[in-house]
């Protein structure tokens, strides 16, 4: 199910699930029994901002038809800036019926003008994200408020509905109020019939103010306060002023009430074309692993990917024939169909349902809410390892180890239920991008050098790469990088070339041309250059009031890059006339950098790697580290020519190599120190 977050927005579109029966028409009618209209608030002398709220209520309403959602809201408009306050856009799925207009009327000067009696809404059928490989079905109903003015109340009320056949009498989802709104009154509710009295959670910052009843829970504030969560705090302290609401025991009732919709999309009649594909692939591959890259690449590359949330679609994955047959699925058909293949080959595998954007911080302390999860995929289980599996991917991602997507709790469906399963964080063992660097200055000083950068990029980025390169021409491209990369560093690029390495499962891009080397003058004819990539900005103290919690951490995003630069010194230069600025090797914030030099052969080699090796680090290591910061290193990597030199000083012993001596996509790329100092 959607995640439901009854937002406290001023203007807000409402989406809805699905239900059967048919509606392309908003309708008029008298406020629920159940929902609940504040008294609007007194407008303060001193009002300031866009608009006052006078008031604003959101309630969801739990019965035997499913979920209702009223909002209504009464707001001053004090400043020109919000007048587009009267552009109201409702959007629906026809299926669960069109949403209810209570209302919607201006008070001018103490007159009540009634704006349905001259303007109606418009309906639209449109699909928003098809460039998105989205089918939703969804209508909108627009309506522009005529003859709005800056002094003008506006009062808007509707309802709308939500019922997916899939969910049964099964309700969850959110209520939320912003952490920083703009003054007013404000009513956050969640009421319910009889015998439909969910499971109810709340955040701290609410527990305090909720109102219970028998059938309702109610939160009321007057020009609520701004909330801010902890500084440099984990995802999971963004959580504020939320409440949840579910009628599902736990994590395992969630798994099982999914589970059986893939046990039969994925089922084959004897008859399915499916099966001459499966047998196909055993044939061809005798190692099951084999057998699984084979049916992946397949569903990957000969279904496309489309999401469909059309005739109750949203939740109900397609079956894996249907989808095989049109060619085109979301990740709910491919995953079904991927399943079917796997089964025939008598690989076990099952679905599991997962957070793809990265926002699952803390989901373990959540009621179990399947709105949580938006992307579902496979996950394999050949010879005693677990292969995760994506049906939407391009037909370049394999079977790995882990999924693509920075998760860190997923669910997966089984007959028996599952509960929720911690993948948590690992170190990155390669770097997420490597940018190699080759300067040839031979020509000297003050010459075009020949120049070379390889960048080597993975994880989903390196997939959107290989999604928008491998869709144009060698051409194209060259084209397109002439037209936006020539500039201050490029003088001309003379070719580009691209490819996608699947065995390390990296975008690389290598680009060739000219360009001129920004040596600084200095006295005694000295020449210095900053070497691209060479240097580190000093890392921000991690600091709160006197009044934080000592228990929260601090966190850190996970990163892993690494700079490798490497320049064919000007011709006549001695190597006893060069230095650069020092190596080193030091931890601040849970953070490595990492920067070593080599001279040899005529050429100065640096590699510079960053790497986040603790996403969190408690309040007494971030005071520890705080005092450190002013003998953090945050010198660029210079080189310097001195021609009265007489020993060359680069580095500490260090062995750097140059971009064409290794394999950079192997494992083992020296961007991090081996051993560790500084710690």
């Amino acid at each position: 199910m959607t995640v439901r977050m009854m937002a406290m927005a001023l203007v807000s579109m409402l989406a809805v699930g699905t239900a059967q029966g048919q509606a392309d028409r908003v309708r008029r009618g008298p406020l629920p029994a159940w929902a609940t209209r504040s008294e609007p608030l007194a407008i303060p002398a001193d009002a300031g901002g866009p608009v006052f709220i006078r008031r604003q209520d959101v309630e969801a309403h739990l019965d035997d038809k499913g979920q209702a959602q009223y909002l209504g809201y009464r707001v001053k408009i004090l400043q020109s800036n919000a007048l587009q306050i009267g552009n109201i856009s409702l959007a629906w799925d026809p299926a669960a019926g069109p949403p209810i207009v209570h209302g919607i009327i201006v008070i001018r000067d103490g007159q009540t003008i009634d704006v349905l009696k001259t303007a109606a809404f418009e309906i639209l059928r449109r699909e928003d994200k098809l460039e998105e490989a989205k089918l939703d079905g969804m209508l909108t109903a627009v309506l522009r408020v005529p003859d709005l003015r800056v002094g003008d109340e506006l009062e808007i009320e509707w309802t709308s509905f939500s019922k997916d056949p899939v969910m049964g009498n099964k309700a969850s989802g959110l209520l939320a109020l912003a952490a920083s709104p703009a003054p007013g009154r404000y009513h956050v509710g969640l009421s319910w019939d009889a015998g439909h009295k969910p499971n109810v959670k709340m955040t701290p910052d609410l527990a305090s103010a909720a109102q219970w009843s028998d059938t309702a829970l109610d939160f009321r504030f007057d020009n609520p306060p701004t909330l801010t969560p902890p500084k440099d705090a984990p995802p999971r302290y963004q959580w504020q002023r939320i409440a949840e609401y579910s009628d599902f025991a736990d994590w395992e009732s969630v798994s099982r009430h999914f589970a059986p919709l893939y046990v039969k999309a994925s089922t084959l009649p004897p008859a399915s074309p499916l099966k001459a594909e499966a047998a196909r692939i055993a044939a061809a591959n005798p190692k099951p692993l084999d057998r699984a890259a084979a049916a992946l690449k397949l569903v990957q590359q000969d279904v496309r990917y489309i999401y469909v949330g059309l005739n109750g679609g949203n939740l109900t994955p397609a079956g894996a024939d249907e989808t095989w047959q049109r060619r085109y699925g979301d990740c709910k058909g491919k995953t079904a169909l991927l399943l079917a293949l796997l089964r025939d080959m008598g690989i076990e595998a099952e679905a599991v349902i997962v957070n793809s954007s990265g926002a699952d911080d803390g989901f373990d302390q959540h009621l179990p809410n399947p709105g949580l999860f938006d992307h579902v995929l496979v996950r394999a289980h050949i010879d005693g390892q677990s292969y995760w599996l994506d049906g939407t991917l391009p037909a370049v991602a394999t079977p790995a180890a882990r999924p693509v997507f920075p998760v860190q709790w997923v669910l997966p469906l089984t007959a028996k239920g599952h509960g929720l399963e911690k993948l948590g964080w690992q170190m990155a063992r390669v770097p997420d991008e490597i940018t190699l660097t080759e300067i040839d200055a031979r020509a000297g000083f003050d010459k075009p050098a020949t120049l070379t950068s390889t960048t080597i990029t993975r994880g989903v980025e390196g997939l959107q790469q290989q999604m928008q390169f491998s869709a144009i021409t060698p051409a194209q491209l060259l084209d397109a990088l002439r037209q936006n990369a020539v500039g201050e560093f490029w003088q001309a690029i003379d070719s580009v070339t691209w490819r996608y390495d699947q065995k390390a499962q990296a975008s690389i891009l290598t680009i060739k041309g000219t360009g001129n080397v920004d040596w600084e003058n200095g006295t005694g004819g000295t020449r210095s250059l900053a070497l691209p990539g060479g240097g580190f900005s000093p890392p921000e103290r991690r600091s709160r009031g006197a009044d934080a919690r000592k228990d929260v951490p601090f966190y850190a995003k996970p990163v892993y890059n690494c700079h490798a630069t490497t320049i064919r010194l000007p011709s006549g230069t001695e190597a006893r006339q060069w230095s650069a600025t020092a190596s080193f090797d030091q931890r601040l914030f849970g953070h490595h950098y990492h920067r070593a030099w080599e001279m040899r052969d005529g050429t100065i080699r640096m590699i510079r790697g960053s790497r986040t090796e603790q996403t969190e680090i408690d309040v007494a290591t971030a005071e520890r580290d705080n005092a450190r910061i002013a003998a953090f290193d945050n010198s660029k990597g210079y080189i310097t020519y001195t021609p009265t030199g007489k020993k060359a000083e680069i580095g500490k012993g260090e062995k750097v190599p140059a971009p064409d001596e290794i394999d950079w996509t192997a494992d083992n790329v020296p961007c991090a120190a081996p051993t560790t100092t500084g710690a």
